[in-house]
């Protein structure tokens, strides 16, 4: 079976209304393109350090713009959007960076919190203390699609095996991993990390990513992938915001799974001290 996707690659700033009509617009290009399903970014409405300004900004699932114009797009155009994720309000102090699968009628069938939150200083200066804004997820979330089952992660989730083998083994045949990496660590890990969860998995791996300079002073590294089960590169977007979409032959699954059953070898066990 061919299922052809398609990928937003943004450059998202303040002003959640603008990032609204822009992501109902790439939908429906895509659509017209023949996507059936379409993958945006982590943080698709609203990407701000600012945290001050983003507690006047962010607000919970029921008033936030951009979820309800990427529903009434999927529903317009009858295509499955997983919204890669947003920023939430979700009660106390600390928001939610959550992503949602929504069907081809505009509904919501799959919700996912990012659990692994971006807590470092990197050797250039730049540092980042995600869990300051955000509370983590607690669960990890598959999802089954008329095209097989989903498997939902969100940016720094990516360096942990662990959760995508888990997705894995609970039937995930496609990994989602939108993104807002940084540009020296994307440099570094972004390729080689996507094609190690791949090849790990057999799944394959669509990773809409964001890119460029940001209002809030940001840059983030683009070349949103989507990576084969066998650990090809098939589309690789560079550094410029946009869309595209690509066929994926998802009987390349049980082929590549085939070939190397690492999944059904994994075994339980125990670490000693020597």
């Amino acid at each position: 079976m061919t299922l052809r996707i398609g990928i937003v690659q943004t450059t998202t700033g303040i002003d959640p209304a603008a990032e609204a009509v822009s992501l109902a617009a790439a939908i429906a290009g895509l659509a017209v393109q023949g996507a059936r399903l379409v993958f945006t970014p982590e943080m698709s409405g609203y990407l701000d350090r600012d945290r001050r300004r983003a507690r006047t900004n962010v607000v919970d699932e029921d008033a936030d713009v951009v979820l309800a114009a990427v529903r009434a797009a999927a529903r317009a155009h009858g295509v499955w959007v997983h919204l890669g994720s947003l920023a939430l309000a979700v009660g106390g102090d600390l928001f939610a960076n959550r992503g949602f699968l929504i069907d081809d009628k505009g509904e919501i069938r799959a919700r996912y919190d990012k659990i692994h939150l971006f807590d470092v200083q990197l050797p250039g200066g730049e540092t980042y203390r995600e869990s300051a804004a955000y509370q983590p997820g607690g669960n990890a979330v598959v999802a089954p699609t008329p095209w097989g089952t989903l498997g939902l992660t969100i940016c720094y989730d990516l360096r942990f095996p662990a959760l995508h083998r888990a997705l894995a083994g609970a039937g995930a045949t496609i990994l989602s991993v939108p993104a807002a990496f940084t540009r020296p660590t994307g440099a570094a890990h972004w390729h080689v990390l996507l094609r190690a969860r791949a090849i790990e998995t057999g799944c394959f791996v669509v990773a809409a990513a964001q890119t460029g300079e940001h209002a809030d002073g940001r840059a983030t590294y683009g070349h949103s992938l989507v990576i084969a089960p066998w650990g090809e590169v098939l589309l690789d977007m560079g550094e410029a915001a946009g869309s595209a979409v690509i066929d994926l032959d998802l009987d390349l699954v049980a082929e590549a799974r085939g070939r190397v059953p690492a999944l059904a070898h994994a075994r339980d066990f125990t670490v000693v001290t020597a």
